[in-house]
């Protein structure tokens, strides 16, 4: 019973490895002709071998190798690297008695790899598939690439995700292949001060202030870097060196780093970042609750030196048993003052001053000519400057971003 079973099983092996021989040796036979590469570093024999690879894994036909192809390339040298043309295909077909032949391109383009095949059926000397996509620039993928092209020439699937990432997607331009637009200038404009710095400003000089009225003109350059960039956007680092208040005679200069996001066609954008400066400051307090004189006045350390001397110097209050005078502090007087805090004063020592600048506006352009206009916030400790700026700048040249090497 045993021996019966198992030589009906080895049978039915033989009988299915049987048609499966029967079943290739039925396929129809097919040659891989040497297709042309272009703007790729890849050997053209290393295409052909692809190509081959891809085609026998499809399991439609026989597929000669190399060693098959090996006479008809010494009968003809041009086989086995310059036939690519319907009528050269062809000829070689028939000198191998396949009965198909397939070939075509390998070229990148730009930023894409584009693969052409073309079958050929030897027997009828008519092109019977052609299939042809555009990929990515990835050249380490071309091989499933060549699978794609393939299976899309035999009406077979090919896994979503994979043509997804593989297929060139016309996408918006981007720093790889868009040139960048200088658009730095010189920048003029106006601000108003508001909170702390309307006060320092409107301050009479004799306290630290600047006398002057509460707005001042502002002259600069800005300097700008795209880093970013499509069709619809731009994203930029811009620096803007500026002074202001010249025409009251004042010099305060600042310097501003900012990202700018500019939007579409019209030139709308929106800015951001720090700024540093320079100012004077000294320790004192603000007599809000007008106790040493006028409501508001600042006092300096210095000031309040003078004052106390001048107030309280001859007051036994203060004199020790020793009769020596100890000058009093606000916060002795009936006051909660104090002066451990940092505000500004022109007659104070130089220090660094830091703000955070937002700005919105648009870019109006006639040719070559653009105008920026902008509308800003400058932000500071209890104040900051509300203004506008309008600048000229005139497109010189364009410049690429970024210059891609090849693979």
């Amino acid at each position: 019973m045993k021996n019966r079973i198992k030589a009906k099983l080895a049978l039915a092996i033989i009988s299915m490895l049987g048609s499966n021989t029967y079943a290739q040796n039925n396929l129809p036979t097919i040659a891989v002709a040497s297709p042309q590469v272009s703007g790729l570093k890849i050997e053209q024999i290393t295409a052909e071998k692809i190509l081959r690879i891809e085609t026998a894994k499809l399991g439609k036909y026989n597929v000669y190798d190399q060693f098959d192809m090996a006479d008809a390339y010494i009968k003809d040298s041009n086989y086995r690297f310059n036939c690519q043309s319907k009528t050269c295909l062809i000829s070689l077909g028939k000198e191998l008695d396949v009965d198909y032949i397939i070939s075509g391109s390998y070229d990148r383009l730009g930023q894409k790899i584009v693969i052409n095949l073309k079958l050929i059926d030897v027997r009828t000397e008519k092109v019977a598939e052609t299939s042809m996509i555009e990929f990515d620039d990835q050249v380490v993928e071309l091989q499933r690439m060549t699978e794609t092209v393939l299976k899309k020439m035999h009406d077979m699937e090919m896994p979503k995700a994979v043509t997804d990432r593989l297929n060139f997607q016309n996408e918006p331009i981007t720093t790889d292949n868009v040139g960048k637009i200088s658009n730095a200038g010189p920048r003029v404009g106006y601000a108003v001060m508001t909170g702390s710095a309307r006060d320092f400003a409107m301050r009479d000089s004799r306290r630290g202030g600047l006398d002057i009225f509460p707005g001042m003109s502002m002259i600069g350059y800005q300097f700008e870097g795209q880093y970013v960039g499509t069709e619809n956007f731009s994203a930029l680092i811009e620096v803007f060196a500026n002074v202001w208040g010249m025409e009251q005679g004042k010099f305060i200069p600042s310097l501003n780093l900012m990202n700018g996001l500019r939007f579409g066609d019209a030139g709308w954008e929106i800015a951001f970042g720090p700024g540093i400066g320079i100012k004077k400051t000294s320790f004192g307090f603000f007599d809000d609750k007008g106790l040493f004189g006028e409501s508001g006045q600042y006092f300096s350390d210095k000031d309040w030196r003078t004052y106390a001397d001048a107030t309280y110097g001859h007051d036994p209050t203060y004199q020790d048993e020793f009769g020596i005078f100890h000058r009093p502090t606000p916060t002795n007087v009936e006051s909660s003052y104090n002066l451990d805090e940092r505000h500004v004063d022109t007659r104070g020592s130089y220090q660094i001053s830091t703000h955070f600048v937002v700005g919105a506006g648009r870019t109006f352009r006639s040719g070559a000519l653009s105008i920026p206009v902008n509308f800003f916030y400058s932000f500071q400790k209890k104040g900051g400057l509300a203004g506008f700026s309008i600048g000229i700048n005139i497109v010189k040249a364009k410049s690429q971003i970024k210059t891609r090497t090849d693979i």
